[in-house]
């Protein structure tokens, strides 16, 4: 909303939650059932009567299949809903990846209704454990033998039973079992420009992800690989796209580098998560959303080249369930030099729930600096500094 803003866009905003958004929203608001495709479609057309849209966008994983579906019924530029739909499956994302070819581990999908112990049996460990649609790590679990695949497989049960996650139509009767990949994991925030990918940042994954649970913590960009890896990651990417069938607009892939050589995790229709793009910063000062709307109106985009400074978010980790008391230290991590932002996305008094079973953070650490290795620097010492009181 900031964005549009900005470039004085008219913004009419599809939402569930009509009385959170109506006062700080400088457009107005449509209110309908995201999961109802077909009234959805049905208020967007009435409403594009009225007024015509320039451009359809989704904003999260919810809401890219209904902004694609309503791009088509409306002639504006769109990914192909089935390209969508696969990105929101990740069972789908790997048969596609598989039949053209892209490497990727060896996968089996397991219905929630089978014996998990006859399931193990089956299996190549390590492997891991993963819902199908939900994101940020949730519900993502890596299994080292028979016994620790039962023990994920009902926990990944317990998470799909989730009443939130049960409204998801399709996707709560299996679990994806993948074989787990080790290595280096890079993120890339790209755009998609009439099929070709315009790579807008490459993420380095500091903080290793070998499990039991995936918490990103770090991300710091440019990436400090040797060039030649790193073209490897952007070029995999890119043919994961097309694999996929994706043609327009914003991209958010994560890759790790195993045997030698870039695997795609996941590919999202999308920006980057939370409020993690605060970390990205274009030409003079332009924001990556600012960035995806001006592309989705057909203005310029390519001058604006990323600024020369590295970047980073930290994401800080909930370390144990309960109730969140008190936050200590964080003048002396905003003090810190190099650090421009400390943002606890958590209030006193909330409840925390750490990875599998949760998906939020307890707050974001931003830093900018010459270089990436200073940049980390600055985002653990700014952590260090911080303490959590959690009941």
């Amino acid at each position: 909303m900031e964005a549009a803003a900005a470039l004085s866009i008219e913004v009419a905003v599809g939402t569930d939650r009509r009385q959170a958004l109506e006062a700080a929203s400088p457009g107005h608001t449509l209110t309908f059932d995201l999961a109802d495709t077909g009234s959805s479609l049905t208020e967007i057309r009435r409403e594009a009567a009225r007024r015509p849209f320039a451009a359809v966008l989704g904003v999260d994983d919810e809401t890219t299949l209904l902004a694609s579906e309503a791009s088509r019924a409306l002639g504006l530029p769109h990914n192909p809903p089935e390209a969508i739909r696969a990105t929101r499956n990740k069972f789908e994302m790997r048969r596609r990846l598989e039949a053209a070819g892209r490497p990727g581990p060896s996968f089996r999908l397991v219905p929630r209704n089978v014996d998990p112990r006859q399931a193990s049996a089956e299996v190549e460990f390590p492997c891991v454990l993963k819902p199908l649609a939900l994101s940020a790590g949730r519900g993502v679990i890596r299994a080292d033998d028979p016994q620790g695949f039962i023990a994920a497989f009902a926990r990944v049960s317990s998470i799909l039973d989730d009443p939130e996650v049960a409204r998801l139509k399709g996707v709560t009767e299996h679990v994806l079992v993948e074989q787990f990949l080790s290595g280096a994991e890079f993120a890339l925030e790209g755009l998609l420009v009439d099929g070709r990918l315009e790579t807008l940042a490459l993420f380095d994954k500091p903080d290793p992800l070998e499990g039991p649970f995936f918490e990103e913590t770090l991300l710091v960009t440019p990436s400090r690989g040797p060039a030649h890896l790193t073209e490897a990651v952007i070029e995999e990417a890119r043919l994961g796209c097309r694999a996929l069938g994706l043609a327009d607009g914003p991209v958010h892939a994560e890759l790790r580098l195993d045997r030698g050589r870039p695997w795609i995790v996941e590919v999202a229709a999308r920006t980057i998560g939370g409020i993690c793009s605060r970390a990205l910063r274009f030409g003079a000062g332009v924001s990556l959303e600012e960035l995806v709307l001006r592309h989705a109106l057909g203005r310029p985009t390519q001058d604006l080249l990323r600024e020369r400074n590295a970047a980073g978010v930290m994401m800080m980790p909930i370390p144990r369930r309960g109730t969140l008391r008190a936050v200590r230290g964080l003048d002396e991590a905003r003090s810190v030099p190099r650090v421009e932002e400390v943002d606890l996305a958590l209030h006193v008094g909330s409840e925390v729930v750490p990875l599998p079973e949760g998906h939020r953070y307890l707050g974001f650490i931003f830093a900018r600096a010459d270089s990436p290795a200073e940049v980390e620097l600055a985002l653990r010492r700014a952590y260090g500094c911080l303490s959590f009181l959690i009941d």
